[in-house]
C-alpha cells in the first residue's frame, strides 16, 4: 500500500530505513510502498523456486552455474528502489556481490504475487524492470498456481510462456533444466484449497 499523501515530496531512502523491520518498503516513481511480510504460500513459492535453481545455476551442480541468485535483493534503479522476490545476475555482468544494495539491474527477476501487491508488481514494477534492461521476468501467482515467463524484446515485455498447476517446464533463462511447478505450491488441502 502506498503511504504518500497528495502534495507530499517524493519519498527518500531515509523513509525506507524508518519502516519497522517486519515491513518491506519500495520507492516507485517517488512513492513509498510499504507491505507486511508475505503469506506462507507466497514464501513457499519463492523459496522452493530458489531451491530448484540454486544448485544448477548458483553452484553449477547439475547445471551451467554462473549466476548470483538472491532473495529479496534491494535494487537502486535510477530514482526507484525495488525489492523483487528473487533476482538473478549472470556473474559475467556482476562479478562481485555489491554491499547493501545493487545498482546493476538483474538479468532475471521473479515477482510472486500477493493480493495486496499484484497491481504494484505488474503495473508499476515490470515497466521499471523493462526500462532498466532486465532480460527476463517471471510472475508467479500461488493462488492460481501459475507461472508467466516474459522476455524483453525492443524494450517491451513479450510473454514467452504461461504455465499452470503441476506442469514440468523449461523456461528462459533457466531452460537447461526442467522445473516441476508442483514443487512451488502447497499440497492440495494444505493451504485451505
Amino acid at each position: 500500500m502506498s503511504v504518500r499523501k497528495p502534495g507530499q515530496p517524493p519519498a527518500r531512502y531515509e523513509d525506507l530505513l524508518a519502516l519497522p523491520e517486519h515491513i518491506t518498503g519500495q520507492i516507485v516513481a517517488g512513492e513509498l510502498f510499504a507491505t507486511p511480510r508475505p503469506a506462507f504460500d507466497h514464501g513457499l513459492a519463492a523459496s522452493s523456486l530458489l531451491g530448484e535453481l540454486a544448485a544448477p545455476f548458483g553452484r553449477g551442480r547439475g547445471g551451467p552455474g554462473g549466476w548470483w541468485l538472491i532473495v529479496e535483493p534491494e535494487l537502486h534503479l535510477g530514482q526507484d528502489i525495488l525489492v523483487p522476490d528473487l533476482g538473478g545476475w549472470r556473474r559475467e555482468r556482476m562479478p562481485e556481490l555489491p554491499g547493501a544494495f545493487a545498482t546493476v539491474a538483474p538479468d532475471w527477476v521473479c515477482e510472486v504475487l500477493s493480493p495486496s501487491t499484484a497491481g504494484l508488481d505488474r503495473v508499476r514494477k515490470l515497466p521499471i524492470y523493462a526500462r532498466e534492461g532486465v532480460s527476463h521476468a517471471w510472475v508467479i501467482d500461488p493462488q492460481s498456481r501459475t507461472l508467466e515467463v516474459f522476455r524483453l524484446a525492443g524494450g517491451s515485455w513479450v510473454l514467452s510462456g504461461s504455465y499452470f498447476g503441476d506442469q514440468t517446464v523449461r523456461a528462459q533463462p533457466f531452460e537447461s533444466i526442467e522445473l516441476e511447478l508442483g514443487a512451488l505450491w502447497p499440497p492440495s488441502g494444505a493451504d485451505g484449497q
